[in-house]
């Protein structure tokens, strides 16, 4: 049995979606003036999960990202994630619910340290009250050690040499090492679910190789993260994803495995154009 028909065989049957079930995407609906950009599109992600979202240029990925993130509201349908009605929440309030993410176009501050691109990512996390920070310098200075040493884990988990350069600027970095900082600064907010848009957007196919086997060694590390990759790298899609769900014009096409969906007509149409 599919991915679809079971979430829908469970909603039939009147019971919520089992524990497995991290994410539930139902009938999401997003216009752009008189472009419809999502048109009633569901699918769901199992816990521990990589999910495939593919499709062809503007076919509706990144938009879906942005309403699952509350970038932007959605027209229409329902997003539940870890059993909660997240529809419309603030970036903030999603954040927090467990739910980071990374961008196609690097959004690092490039004349900042390692460090702290890692920690904007772990705000929420952070004492940031006034009274704090200006009267209890010891805690505050435990605060910081605890979160050096956290951030220097997690990057030396990519590569050895981001732990030794923590203080140095990210603009001096190449791509691949870029990308891991971005993946790190999800990270460090310990979500739930890592949303990553095109990681291996810019970086050569040997890049992207190790960059794909540093995705993979991170579900293993953390058994319970789920991962939703958007990637035009077919060859990228069919190593690391457990299924898939295929966009085209804003509306869902197939959905499945890599094999069930790559030799779907209707997907083929999609990326190649109909006979």
């Amino acid at each position: 049995m599919m991915q679809t028909e079971t979430v829908l065989a469970e909603k039939t049957a009147g019971l919520p979606l089992t524990p497995e079930w991290l994410l539930d995407i139902e009938g999401l609906a997003k216009s752009f003036g008189g472009v419809r950009a999502l048109n009633d599109v569901s699918f769901s992600v199992r816990r521990g999960e990589i999910l495939g979202l593919i499709g062809p240029n503007g076919s509706g990925k990144t938009t879906s990202f942005n309403v699952l993130t509350g970038l932007y509201r959605p027209d229409g349908g329902r997003i539940t994630f870890d059993g909660a009605d997240i529809t419309g929440n603030t970036p903030q309030a999603v954040y927090r619910a467990g739910i980071a993410r990374t961008f196609q176009r690097s959004r690092l501050c490039l004349d900042l340290s390692i460090f702290d691109n890692i920690m904007v990512g772990n705000h929420a996390r952070l004492n940031q009250g006034l009274m704090f920070n200006l009267f209890n310098r010891k805690g505050f200075r435990l605060e910081v050690d605890a979160a050096l040493e956290e951030s220097t884990a997690l990057a030396a988990s990519f590569s050895p040499k981001l732990a030794d350069q923590m203080f140095s600027p990210v603009g001096a970095l190449p791509m691949i090492e870029r990308r891991r900082i971005e993946i790190c600064r999800a990270l460090i907010s310990q979500p739930k679910l890592l949303l990553l848009d095109e990681p291996s957007a810019g970086m050569t196919h040997e890049e992207t190789h190790q960059l794909m086997d540093d995705i993979l060694a991170v579900r293993e590390r953390q058994g319970g993260l789920s991962i939703i990759i958007i990637e035009h790298e077919m060859g990228v899609i069919e190593r690391v994803s457990d299924a898939c769900v295929v966009l085209n014009y804003g509306e869902k096409i197939a959905e499945g495995s890599y094999q069930d969906v790559a030799s779907d007509r209707f997907v083929q149409e999609a990326y190649l154009g109909s006979a």
